[in-house]
């Protein structure tokens, strides 16, 4: 006799997704409804061994537009995994949208097997004709889906030209109020301020240190999530934004117009065109400085964390010693600061310029061009043949190309000057239309960070200063600082007034204040955390005298290396 034949059970999991927040909250929503028809679906095909696993799939307020979606990479790792044998859907656009996107999906679940279904669309993905009734879908939805964009832009382009706030983040000095932004006082106080501060000082970097010796902080908003965002100290991108911002003069930009906004200015034109003529200044003056910096990894040096590396120096008895130093550091963000922080300029540069230079070589000799020369200037050699530099503590990747601008040698019938050199430079050789990429990685042991000769200093060494108490001894000094200029701008009556305010004591106040007049080396030292451990606040404000030398001179500062650049700042 024979056994019947057992039939296969076919192991089906629901997929549902809603692209808006709307109704989410309410008992039987879209989701709710999609997986009761998937369900009844499957209840029908139960003849045919179909069965539903227990797991749910639903991603609720996500748009179809990728596949970065928590419950479809969900179901996707258990389709690798082999758990799923059927893939069940309300409507094709509920699983995506995209064309693209589903090419990948069908390559993904033919290699594990499983079949995919539309409670509302018949047909079979393992024909040729289900395929191409599926892309028939799959094409009206993307097309419906860029409709939308191009609908949804071109409403924020005309309420762009109508001057109205479509949202995305509130600047510093408004607030949302029936979503129209209404200015904040107090917040349009610091925005004017950091205006006004920006002339005085002329320097952004300068203008930052400024806010933070004060305590201005960044607007904190609340998500709609309950977390909060913001509240931080300013840095030099966001400053620089802020002050190119001229929806503080009461203007809209978009698409490169600019319309007048409904809202309120917080500053005066005349004040906001002065700040940008002084910005101008300075990105030229900038611009100048960087061509005739010696620094020529300048714009392509990295930490192992991917923050830019930026040059900086250091003079003692005469001579300059420079380095490069993480932006994070810099900005004292010690946190996200690379594994190697600082290094030494002229070590780095003379291994990297060494290191293309012998893969020029190679990659030239190997080609069997004799005639092509590399160029002479180690700058003109990075700028046309190196990407990136990353350092890291055992080894420094480079990155670059056998670029369009190698040079060629010079030419037989070239004439020749009395010295025997050429009259003219050497022409750049446009031939080479797809550049040769390459990867050094240059075994090296990073040094402990050597600021001159003599001098080494080590973050992690106990004579270091640790950044807590660095950050403490700061923020005592900028508190000081704050204090006088209150005092001095009739901000506040006297000591007294200010610990009142501040809710402390009075004799904490006078005993800080002598503070404010510390001496900019002393400052600078401290920053850079070249300063003894045994160093307190208590002693730095005890008896501090008048005459900054004399102040250095207590503290020892002549021991210490102090950067020029931080100094600057």
């Amino acid at each position: 006799m024979i056994a019947p034949a057992t039939k296969k059970l076919f192991r089906c999991a629901i997929y549902t997704r809603k692209s808006t927040e709307h109704n989410l909250d309410l008992e039987f929503n879209s989701l709710h409804a999609q997986r009761e028809a998937c369900e009844a679906y499957i209840k029908s095909q139960a003849h045919e061994g179909w069965r539903l696993i227990r797991d749910h799939f639903d991603d609720g307020a996500v748009s179809g537009a990728s596949l970065e979606r928590p419950a479809l990479r969900q179901l996707l790792d258990e389709v690798r995994a082999g758990h799923i044998d059927t893939i069940v859907v309300y409507k094709v656009d509920r699983l995506t949208r995209s064309l693209g996107d589903f090419a990948k999906l069908v390559e993904l679940f033919d290699q594990h097997q499983v079949s995919f279904v539309s409670v509302t669309q018949s047909f079979n993905t393992t024909s040729s004709m289900g395929r191409l009734t599926l892309n028939v879908l799959l094409s009206f939805a993307q097309f419906e889906r860029e409709v939308i964009g191009e609908r949804v832009r071109d409403k924020i382009a005309a309420s762009k030209k109508k001057g109205l706030w479509v949202g995305g983040p509130v600047p510093l000095g408004y607030r949302s109020v029936d979503k129209k932004l209404v200015i904040v006082p107090q917040e349009a106080q610091t925005v004017r301020l950091i205006f006004r501060r920006y002339l005085d000082l002329g320097s952004v970097r300068s203008l930052m240190q400024d806010l933070d010796w004060k305590g201005i902080r960044t607007k904190q908003q609340v998500l709609t999530n309950g977390r909060t965002r913001g509240g931080g100290r300013f840095g030099v991108g966001a400053l620089a934004h802020l002050l190119g911002n001229r929806f503080y003069i009461g203007e809209v930009r978009y698409g490169g117009q600019i319309y007048r906004g409904e809202h309120e200015p917080i500053i005066s034109p005349k004040l906001f065109e002065a700040v940008q003529a002084k910005l101008a200044a300075g990105a030229a003056e900038r611009m100048l400085r960087l061509k005739g910096s010696p620094a020529i990894l300048i714009g392509r040096i990295y930490d192992d964390r991917g923050n830019r590396m930026t040059p900086s120096h250091t003079n003692k008895h005469g001579v300059r010693y420079r380095y490069y130093v993480s932006h994070a550091l810099m900005q004292k963000r010690t946190a996200e600061a690379g594994r190697i922080a600082r290094v030494s300029a002229p070590d780095i540069e003379t291994m990297v310029v060494k290191a293309v230079r012998e893969r020029l070589g190679k990659t030239i000799k190997d080609a069997g061009n004799g005639n092509v020369l590399i160029p002479d200037d180690d700058r003109e050699l990075i700028e046309h043949c190196l990407d990136r530099v990353t350092i890291k503590p055992d080894v420094i990747e480079i990155c670059g190309v056998v670029s369009a601008t190698t040079m060629t040698g010079q030419a037989a019938d070239q004439p020749i000057n009395q010295a025997g050199k050429q009259k003219t430079r050497p022409k750049i050789n446009t031939r080479r239309k797809r550049p040769t990429p390459f990867q050094i990685n240059l075994p090296w042991t990073a040094p402990t960070f050597v600021a001159h000769k003599g001098i080494q200093y080590d973050p992690s060494s106990s004579s270091a200063m640790k950044p807590d108490a660095r950050d403490a001894m700061l923020t005592a000094i900028g508190k000081a600082r704050h204090w006088i200029d209150d005092l001095v701008e009739g901000e506040a009556a006297s000591f007294k007034a200010i610990a009142t305010r501040e809710g402390k004591v009075e004799r904490h106040i006078r005993f800080l204040a002598p503070l404010a007049f510390l001496s900019p080396r002393i400052v600078t030292a401290i920053i850079d955390g070249t300063v003894s451990t045994d160093l307190t606040i208590t002693e730095l404000a005890k008896a501090l005298p008048y005459s900054w030398s004399e102040q250095e001179r207590q503290i020892g500062l002549s021991n210490y290396v102090v950067s020029s650049e931080t100094r600057d700042r």
